[in-house]
């Protein structure tokens, strides 16, 4: 088929979304029936002027009550106040919005599944305990963060696991091709953004060849692809190829706050053998097919061997939530037989917003405690609590050298305003702060001593440590590390360092902008 019929017929195939889809799809209509709930409250609450004074007594007795609750609760400080501001400038609503996110209506069920599916999938991961009877003793740097992962998270430590480091979506995505090509029994995909263009359009094929030829082929997306991404269709035309398709969590305004909890993962399983993380999704500026905040980098891991299993559990449990024929062992390889030689040590690490562990915080603030000669970190996101703050500063402060980059084109406003905000108290602690010039960083990476890196989903937000459902694998003595510490060097040179001198000339209008915004980031 010639190209131009080839691209036609694409074309053909894909629903089209048309004004009327556009006027009345799930994101309008979601805007719709939010407003029109809140109009609601307000024409209630309108209609008790008659009792002020009897409403004003009970107004006051609900913001104190709630107050002294939220200050007993063991949630981040940061969340506590910015609850406190809201409940104390506009009571009865930031109560009612309290309750209904805290309640979680809607989503007791999905929240039950999901954890069932943890404890249910613990059976299939690998027995760790000579493993870390030898880390003990030979990688006492090591061990701790080892030992958490597999104890309070259930993710083990591999060997016999090769990791490929990927500095741009351009490489991983050529990668993927690649390794779609060699499938032969299922191909498992999770993402939070998947849109209709040339990265799809190359993926697609195969994953529609693939099906055809008896592949078990499953996409499962993030449920606000179809508020803006993705016609609420999208799963049928999928289906229509032989191709299984759910999707995470879809937006039902009034019985679900499961918006807030996103599927923010981007993992590939192919035949339990070869497995994906990373920031890249599934659309054109990722690869720098389309222009979107300047240049676009991004950055992914390629794992072949042992430690894809995780992966491919952490795919099976969101999407066997519910089933009722939940398999895992025909998709679990068995563990190789030898260690490969200087293959070094990965744990894919999964972080939920259901089990109340902050497993990709905690990752995060290990490496900074434990760095000694410097930590290196990429990141599109800089919206800090006091621990991570504390964790950065007090890190340059006893000598480490530590250094962000940025965006130099934000994506967000609010978010680049939030980061400004912290450029100040890094600064002046020695903390080296770097936005890359050409354009706008995806990538979540953080690199440490030449030993330790971390590539994954998880930004340095409270959506992503606190919220979301994230992902990474955390490299520790890879050769893959060599290559880390090389896009590093080659990124530097791109970039133009703030230092503590621009910091202090911040304008003031962006520093009363971040003061206010720091008040709501935990909730944003």
């Amino acid at each position: 088929m010639h190209e131009q019929e080839k691209d036609i017929a694409t074309r053909n195939t894909r629903p089209r979304r048309g004004l009327w889809s556009a006027i009345f799809g799930r994101g309008v209509v979601a805007a719709l029936m939010l407003l029109a709930q809140f109009g609601f409250l307000f024409v209630l609450f309108g209609r008790l002027q008659q009792y002020s004074m009897y409403v004003s007594w009970a107004v006051e007795l609900l913001t104190g009550v709630f107050l002294i609750y939220l200050l007993s609760t063991r949630s981040n400080p940061g969340v506590k106040l910015s609850w406190c501001v809201i409940i104390a400038l506009v009571p009865v609503f930031g109560v009612l919005l309290y309750l209904f996110i805290t309640f979680d209506v809607g989503h007791r069920r999905e929240r039950r599944l999901l954890l069932g599916m943890v404890e249910e999938s613990a059976a299939y991961m690998p027995d760790q305990a000579e493993l870390m009877e030898r880390l003990k003793r030979e990688e006492p740097g090591f061990f701790p963060i080892a030992s958490y992962a597999a104890r309070h998270n259930g993710y083990p430590v591999y060997t016999n696991t090769e990791a490929v480091y990927f500095p741009s979506g351009e490489s991983k995505y050529a990668a993927l091709l690649e390794e779609l090509e060699k499938a032969e029994r299922f191909i498992f995909l999770e993402y939070f953004i998947v849109e209709e263009g040339e990265m799809w359009d190359g993926v697609l094929d195969i994953l529609a060849r693939k099906a055809r030829q008896g592949v078990d082929v499953r996409v499962l997306y993030d449920g606000t692809c179809s508020l803006l991404r993705l016609p609420s269709s999208y799963p049928k035309t999928l289906r229509a190829m032989g191709i299984r398709c759910k999707v995470f969590a879809p937006i039902r305004p009034f019985i679900s706050t499961s918006y807030n909890n996103r599927d923010h993962r981007k993992i590939v399983v192919i035949d339990g053998k070869v497995g994906f993380t990373g920031g890249v999704n599934l659309a054109d500026e990722y690869i720098n097919r389309r222009e979107k905040f300047g240049r676009w980098k991004d950055a992914a891991v390629l794992l072949r061997g042992d430690g894809v299993r995780s992966l491919t559990v952490m795919f099976l449990r969101l999407w066997n939530a519910g089933e009722k024929d939940r398999p895992y062992s025909p998709y679990l390889l068995p563990p190789a037989p030898a260690g490969q030689a200087n293959s070094g040590y990965v744990i894919p690490y999964g972080d939920s917003p259901l089990d109340n562990e902050l497993t990709g915080e905690m990752v995060y603030l290990d490496i900074l405690a434990t760095a000694r000669d410097y930590v290196y970190i990429m990141t599109p996101y800089l919206i800090l609590d006091n621990e991570m703050l504390t964790a950065l500063t007090f890190a340059a402060r006893r000598g480490v050298d530590v250094r962000l980059i940025l965006p130099g084109i934000p994506d967000k406003k609010y978010a680049n305003i939030l980061a400004k905000g912290h450029y100040r108290a890094l600064t002046e602690a020695g903390v080296r702060i770097y936005e890359y010039t050409p354009g706008f960083i995806h990538s979540k990476v953080f690199l440490s001593d030449d030993t330790k890196a971390v590539v994954g989903t998880i930004n340095l937000d409270y959506r992503s440590l606190y919220l979301h459902f994230e992902c990474a694998a955390y490299l520790y003595k890879s050769p893959a590390i060599a290559d880390v510490r090389r896009d590093f060097a080659d990124t530097f040179p791109q970039c133009r360092e703030i230092t503590a001198e621009d910091a202090a000339k911040l304008k003031l209008s962006t520093r009363l902008a971040a003061a206010v915004l720091k008040v709501a980031a935990p909730l944003m």
